[in-house]
């Protein structure tokens, strides 16, 4: 499996770079990508929602009326969650929505997705780059040329830089990350994925520890 390199102007380089099929050719794997979604979006939750329950309502604990006798309900004190202001039956407390998947599962969830978007013709490969300084102008002229202006699009790195990084950090369509950086979130959270030359034996290598 292979795919031609491109260069800034979205020409072919007349270069291909080699994809291995156990990353970019099996059949996905619809679960494991929904686990490692979800598995991403728990940990961005705050989990910081709490509401009162009745022991920590501060009222009067005076019954207010006697048990037997008035022909209605029994009722406590003013505290009780049946009155407006009283606590909570059961409410939301403070709580850690992480949850832990072994690593082979993650791997798994990553090769799914590009191998559904190697099908869909999602995937392109950029000659590596580097801009002299951090301008959005510049890297607006990337997009154009390689027709991804106004779609989502994620940039994959071999290794950090700083200008590419910056001259894309205003656009709200288009990310760039590192490829260690990388989850299944942000592949399915893209329309298209540009690779770095240098970035895919990286991140092949990365799927195959």
């Amino acid at each position: 499996m292979e795919l031609v390199v491109l260069n800034t102007s979205g020409k072919e380089t007349g270069r291909k770079v080699t994809l291995d099929e156990s990353v970019f050719g099996i059949e996905p794997n619809q679960h494991a990508v929904y686990l490692e979604v979800k598995q991403y979006l728990a940990a961005q939750r705050q989990g910081t929602h709490k509401a009162k329950e009745r022991s920590e309502i501060t009222a009067s604990t005076k019954k207010l009326k006697k048990q037997k006798g008035s022909g209605s309900a029994r009722y406590g004190d003013i505290k009780s969650p049946v009155f407006r202001g009283g606590g909570r039956v059961f409410g939301p407390k403070p709580r850690d929505y992480r949850f832990k998947l072994n690593k082979a599962l993650k791997r798994l969830a990553k090769k799914s997705v590009l191998s559904q978007k190697m099908r869909d013709n999602s995937i392109k490969v950029l000659e590596d780059m580097s801009l002299n300084a951090p301008k959005t102008k510049d890297f607006i002229t990337l997009l154009d040329a390689l027709t991804l202006n106004g779609k989502k699009s994620l940039f994959i790195l071999p290794e950090a830089n700083k200008n590419v990084y910056l001259s894309s950090r205003n656009l709200p369509k288009t990310k760039v990350m590192n490829f260690n950086e990388v989850s299944s979130y942000d592949l399915v959270n893209a329309g298209e994925i540009v690779f770095f030359e240098g970035a895919v034996e990286k991140f092949q290598e990365n799927l195959k520890k």
